[in-house]
Parts: C-alpha cells; structure tokens; sequence
C-alpha cells in the first residue's frame, strides 16, 4: 500500500463487499489509488483500533479518504469520487439525501446483505 493511496475497509466474508469491490476496480479512474482491505485482516484491524471508539464500534464499512475517515452512507457516497465521470456525476445529488434517512437506508441493507449475497468462496482483498 502506498502512502498516497486512500483505503477502503470492508467485510471480507460478504458477497455484497465483495461484488462493491469488483464494481468499483472496473469502473474506476486512475487517478487516485484506491487499496482495498479485509476489515478481518491484521492491517484492518490495525487501522480500525487506531479510529476514536464511537468509528471503531461502528461495524460498517470504512473508507480513509485523505487521510479523515468516513463511515455508512458518507463511505458510500464518497467511492462515487473514485468513479468515472457517468458514475461520479451522481454524488452531488446523493448529498442532498438527509444523513438519518441514508444511513437508515445503510444500515437495513448491512443488516441483510448475508442473506441475499452468497459468502465469496475467495475475498478479492483479504
């Protein structure tokens, strides 16, 4: 991992994690370094204990972008950033979305993406 590369932290046992990642490598622009990590793995871990509690207890996806951290929803839409023009386009309209009702949207799919996406039988970034 280089030090001018943003990280993207994800469950590394989720099919839906999984299928973000490939979505994103394909579509992505090569600009900015994206390095994508298992929340599971040592160096996750290692970075996730450094986060203040309230983001470490936070059991969602990460994404350190510049060097500040970004859960939910704020993760999310942010990854549009790393995106070509036709998917990037899109995030200043997500902002307008209110925080407690994109989060709310966030949280209800975390809570069944095990359910409707099959575990990888290999994790992309583990």
């Amino acid at each position: 991992m280089s030090d001018n590369s943003d990280i993207l932290l994800l469950d590394g046992d989720c099919g839906l994690c999984n299928r973000l990642a490939i979505f994103i490598d394909k579509r992505k622009k090569t600009e900015k370094e994206l390095t994508y990590l298992s929340i599971e793995s040592e160096e996750g871990q290692k970075i996730i204990n450094s986060f203040s509690t309230k983001q470490r207890d936070a059991d969602t996806v990460y994404l350190i972008r510049n060097g500040k951290t970004f859960i939910r929803s704020a993760a999310g839409i942010r990854l549009l950033l790393y995106l070509k023009w036709y998917y990037a386009m899109w995030y200043p309209f997500c902002w307008l979305v209110p925080l407690p009702l994109r989060d709310i949207v966030y949280r209800i799919i975390a809570r069944y993406r095990h359910k409707f996406f099959k575990k990888p039988e290999v994790c992309l970034f583990k």
